[in-house]
């Protein structure tokens, strides 16, 4: 994957997993009602500070606060960019 977008120091540029569209007992679940998603793969990673080595790498997938990162849009597709720090675990 090529994106022409590298992040600074601890910020970490991640790809949202898709929404859940049914329910475990098979209930359609309608686009307003979905929840937003709090898994998502890592995609570019900065390099961290001086201070703070990064420890996740692209390719992961991390879990991140409901309200955690700024949403970008590059190439018809939607990101989130955040503080390493908003990442919750590595899955």
């Amino acid at each position: 994957m090529s994106l022409n977008i590298k992040p600074l120091a601890d910020r970490v540029l991640i790809e949202p997993m898709e929404a859940e569209t049914k329910t475990a007992s098979g209930i359609i679940i309608p686009d307003n009602a979905k929840e937003k998603p709090q898994k998502g793969k890592v995609v570019a990673v900065g390099k961290g500070t001086k201070d703070e080595p990064m420890t996740v790498k692209s390719g992961d997938t991390v879990l991140y606060g409901k309200y955690a990162g700024t949403e970008l849009k590059l190439d018809g597709k939607d990101y989130l960019i955040m503080r390493e720090s908003d990442i919750l675990a590595i899955v």
